[in-house]
Formats: structure tokens, sequence, C-alpha cells
């Protein structure tokens, strides 16, 4: 047995030196999230059944040793318990690649969360505490279809997808299988994809940058003087979702709830896309969403997604060769964009000012618009730092967190690159909403 702090069978290190030679090679992992046809409901059911007995096994055999030797369990100490499991000599169907990913997950949540014992795993759907399916796997449990692009190979059965993003030319690493509140499974894998490289031409970069100023009543204003306004996706739905929760129609609630995260979804989606598609340098606003959802304002800020929209720039730009950082915005609204004088609106008390004009040299601003140049002004200084130091200096100063498949021990090959995830410049593609396409241009 080893002690808790005991390093993992696996060395992070060399976690680390393989995600930055891929990251120094142009190359980064990305995690697709994929609709799993609803006709294999029942296998993956199953499978999440067996995988809670195995979490649960785990859980009381680490709880004996610890009361017994005051020790805690390894994953490597848990696998020789588990070994065989998946032959079928115990009645389980699950693949030895799982068994092993479900060990380590519990090891690594345990030293996560710093607790001796976690939530057990609840299989039946009438408990209260019902736990939702998950079956993890490792990069050589899952294989692609080569006939059928639309399937992926588990367990010895062809899993059938909704696939967007043309899987079949994909090296594919580890992940999980995963099921919603209304009982549909979904892909999650990790692949291989190929960063199309940032432009480094400080005059075509300095051009094209916008800054951008996020809000509640509108979701952002750019450095360009354009509003895009706020959709209120949950407040619209909220009667409907009453009438529903005092009928206590529960599936009629989850679906509300779903259709909800979905709207608010695709039209951050579609935003982004068309922001990223026009621009070389995108700066946004550091606003803290999670303490300010601890506010009166609560509703309004989750509503508003600005944590689940920043990120889709993040790894969108990354994608598309672009320049993305997140800007300390602290006094952006009152200082002048033009003289840099700190006498704009302050405090809650001039909350309402939304116009203002300066004392030093009498220009006259919008508060919003106002904060977004400033942001785009704080940016572009440090892109300049960056391009003096070089864009190799550039990537590590800043790098994006990428999860790493240690398991896959295949070459990248020309098929990943080339996969439908992580090409190029992006393009619009998807229509966007009218508001945001007359915002946006």
């Amino acid at each position: 047995m080893t002690s808790e702090p005991a390093a993992a069978a696996t060395n992070p290190s060399s976690r680390k030196e393989k995600a930055h030679a891929k990251k120094q090679a142009g190359f980064t992992t990305r995690v697709l999230h994929l609709r799993v046809k609803d006709k294999h409901g029942a296998f993956l059911l199953n499978q999440a059944r067996e995988v809670n007995f195995v979490w649960n096994f785990c859980q009381d055999h680490a709880l004996q040793v610890l009361r017994r030797e005051h020790v805690f369990c390894s994953a490597y100490d848990l696998h020789p318990y588990i070994k065989g499991a998946g032959a079928g000599e115990e009645g389980l169907s699950l693949h030895s690649q799982t068994l092993q990913a479900v060990t380590e997950e519990y090891v690594t949540r345990r030293k996560q969360f710093k607790k001796a014992k976690l939530n057990w795993r609840v299989s039946n759907p009438k408990s209260p505490k019902y736990s939702l399916g998950w079956i993890p796997f490792k990069a050589s449990a899952i294989s692609r279809n080569k006939r059928n692009g639309g399937q992926v190979r588990y367990c010895g059965k062809d899993i059938s997808l909704w696939d967007s993003y043309g899987l079949s030319r994909c090296e594919l690493g580890s992940g999980n299988f995963s099921q919603d509140s209304r009982g549909r499974w979904y892909l999650n894998v990790t692949v291989t994809t190929m960063e199309w490289p940032k432009s480094l031409d400080p005059e075509k970069v300095s051009a094209e940058a916008i800054g951008i100023d996020l809000g509640l009543k509108d979701l952002l204003c750019t450095s360009e003087g354009i509003k895009v306004e706020a959709q209120q996706f949950y407040r619209d739905m909220e009667p409907k979702l009453a009438v529903a929760q005092r009928a206590k129609n529960k599936q009629r609630v989850k679906s509300i709830h779903a259709k909800i995260a979905n709207r608010r979804k695709d039209a951050l989606h579609k935003l982004s896309t068309a922001l990223v598609s026009k621009h070389q340098a995108i700066f946004v606003g550091d606003v803290n969403a999670s303490s300010l959802a601890k506010t009166n304002m609560a509703k309004s800020v989750l509503d508003a997604g600005w944590s689940t929209f920043r990120t889709m720039l993040q790894y969108k730009c990354d994608s598309a060769g672009v320049w993305f950082r997140e800007v300390n915005e602290s006094f952006t609204t009152q200082d002048c964009s033009c003289c840099g004088a700190r006498c704009g609106p302050k405090g809650q008390a001039e909350l309402n000012v939304r116009h203002w004009t300066c004392k030093v040299c009498d220009t006259r601003h919008d508060r919003d618009t106002n904060a977004a140049t400033n942001i785009k002004v704080r940016g572009q200084a440090w892109l300049e730092a960056e391009f003096e130091k070089g864009y190799s200096t550039a990537a590590e100063v800043n790098p994006v967190e990428t999860a790493v498949n240690k398991d896959s021990q295949h070459k990248i090959s020309k098929k990943s690159v080339a996969a439908g995830v992580g090409h190029g410049p992006l393009d619009v593609g998807i229509p966007l909403l009218p508001a945001q396409a007359a915002a946006v241009g």
C-alpha cells in the first residue's frame, strides 16, 4: 500500500512533456461530444450499472484498508483486486481498460476533493440519489469502424453516433460515455488536431483586433461600438417551467431545462464563430462571473453564459489561428480611452450613467464602448510584448490547457490532421440569429 501523496502509475511530468511536444509541433488535443443513438441505451445502461458496482467495490475496499492500516490505496494497489473481473468470471461484461479507468478516476477524485470517502454510485433510477450513467474507457478500448464512419467499436459492439465531426478521420483517445438527465447517451472522446498558425504580422493583427466588454443588458459591446443584446433564455421559458413544476411533471421540467441550455449554447456558438471568423485578435474582459452569481443579479449572470462564451472563443481562436487573451478590466469604465484620465463613473451609485464626458479632453463616451476600447488597448499592449519576445515564447507564457491522452500510443497521422475538427480559419457556416447578424455585421 502507498500513502495518499504517492505518485500514480503514470508520470505527470512525462505527460506534460508529451503535451508540450505536441503543442510545439502545432498539435493540440480536443474533446468531442457526440450523441449516441437511442437503440444502444439498454447496452450502455447495463454497462453503467457494472461501472457503479466496480466504483463501490473500490471504495469499500479502500475504506477497509484505511481503517485497518491507516494508509490510502492508490490505483496501482486496487488493480490486482479487479483483475479478471471483465473476463466474465464475475459476471461483468466491462472492458479491462474500463475497469482500470474506474479505479484511476476514483483515486483521482478522492485526491481532488481531499476526502477519504466519496459518494456511493446508485444504480436505482427511482432513488433520489440516482447516479447518471458514466462509462470511462482508455484509448485501446475504443476504435473507429472503418466500414461505417458513423460508428465506433467498443466492447465488441458497434455503437452508432450522430457524427457531425467526421470521426472516421480522427485518431481516438481516452474518454467516456455519459448519460444526461433525460436518459440520452453521449460519447466524449479526445482527438488530436492541428492548430492553425497565428499571424505574426503586427500591423495586420492590430488592424483586425477587437476588444469585448461583457454585460447583462447587452451581452457584449465591442471596441467598434457594436452591441449585441442579451437574450433571456431562462426568463422566456420561466412561465412554462413554473407550470410543469407545479404539475410535478419531472420529464417536462427536464425537457424545458434542456431546451433552455440548448438555445443558449446555440446562440453563443453562432456569435463566437462569427467573431472569430472576422478578426485576427480578440481581447475579452475578465469579469468574475462566479462572484456576481452570488449576488441578486445571479439569474441574469447565469443566463448570459459569460464563462461558456469565453471558453468557446478561446478554443475556436486556438483552432483558427486567432490571438486570444482575457484582459484585466479593472478601471476600464473609469479610464478615458482617448487621454487616459480616470474621471469616469464609479461604483454602484453611478451604475446608471451610460454616457459621460471626460473632464480633461472633453470627449463624449459611451460607457460600454469606452470599456471595450480600453480592453483592446491593454490587449494590444500585451500582444506587442509577446511579438517582441517571439511567438515561441508567447506560446509558453500563456499556454492553452488541454487534456492529454496518456494511454494513446498511436502516432499522429495525416488523417487526424485532416479531420473535421480544428480545421483552419473558421467559416461562419451556421446562420446567425437575426439580431446578432445585424449587430456583428
